[in-house]
């Protein structure tokens, strides 16, 4: 007798994935991406600028692409691998050391992919928060994010229950939504990372795909012709309150966010340095910034 294999349907899981009900938002943004991928990373400030001025017209997903996840290992791997991170950081601005993969090298790149769906495991904003974390623990820490104790120490600090993670990480669950988000990418034929993927709340209809990296005046010119219109974009928070919201942040997402030059941004953020309401975080291209917990640090 044949046996046969289920036949994975992406308008399924795109339904199963989908928002629904009163109160939810008219878009939703599937990201496809690697949490290795330096491009990726360099699109964060876009994505900071959606979330500021128009989030309350979208939600983010994250889609595993495992594009980059299947490099060979090798110096020859290794040195093409650096020379992508340096040029995509003195281009984009946002900061990526290629030492990295001379000095601690990527050890099971899928690893890091198995830990985001097992953050995910304990809710979407967890997720997106995880994610953030691996990169920066990967582009400006140098940090080996499929070490498990790696892995640890960064859902310890978004918050995660740790206990749950540890189980999860090792769990069919995990394994099975990677494996999942594999056959998305394949079936939408996504060839290039980061792709973003728009859907509005009518499902049956085709999303609209963008592959690769683009101005961000593209991302609104689409979120406009699929809503017919868009509401004036919502005034950005104070400089605190920003950091506050998003803990670390380069100067380059708050250029992108705020229209404002590099020099401003300095200029802005020694203030607040002095407040001793940020720490300034030098990085191999540019410059991050940290918020400072007031009641923390008096309690230390």
């Amino acid at each position: 007798m044949n046996s046969q294999k289920p036949v994975f349907n992406v308008s399924d899981w795109i339904s199963s994935q989908h928002c629904y009900g009163v109160g939810k938002k008219p878009i939703e943004i599937y990201i496809f991406i690697d949490p290795l991928c330096p491009e990726c990373w360099a699109l964060e400030p876009i994505v900071r600028k959606l979330q500021v001025e128009y989030g309350q017209l979208f939600s983010i997903k994250h889609v595993l692409s495992g594009k980059l996840a299947s490099l060979n290992k090798g110096a020859r791997t290794y040195e093409s691998l650096a020379q992508v991170w340096e040029k995509t950081a003195s281009r984009t601005g946002m900061s990526c050391d290629g030492s990295l993969w001379f000095e601690n090298p990527i050890s099971s790149p899928y690893v890091a992919s198995i830990a985001l769906k097992a953050a995910e495991l304990q809710g979407r904003k967890l997720g997106i928060r995880f994610l953030r974390k691996l990169q920066e623990m990967l582009f400006l820490e140098k940090q080996d994010i499929s070490n498990i104790n790696v892995l640890k120490r960064c859902a310890e600090e978004v918050g995660l229950d740790v206990e749950e993670f540890n189980k999860d990480i090792t769990s069919p669950s995990a394994a099975k939504g990677f494996q999942c988000d594999l056959k998305v990418t394949t079936e939408m034929d996504v060839t290039e990372i980061p792709t973003l993927v728009f859907f509005n709340q009518n499902i049956e209809e085709e999303g609209i795909k963008v592959s690769g990296f683009y101005p961000y005046e593209v991302y609104v010119h689409i979120l406009e012709d699929m809503l017919n219109g868009l509401p004036l974009p919502k005034t950005p928070p104070t400089l605190l309150e920003f950091l506050k919201i998003f803990n670390l942040v380069a100067t380059k997402e708050i250029e992108v966010v705020y229209g404002i030059s590099k020099n401003e941004v300095e200029r802005e953020m020694k203030k607040l340095v002095l407040q001793q309401a940020a720490e300034k975080i030098p990085a191999k291209y540019g410059t991050f910034w940290k918020y400072i917990d007031q009641k923390e640090a008096i309690n230390q």
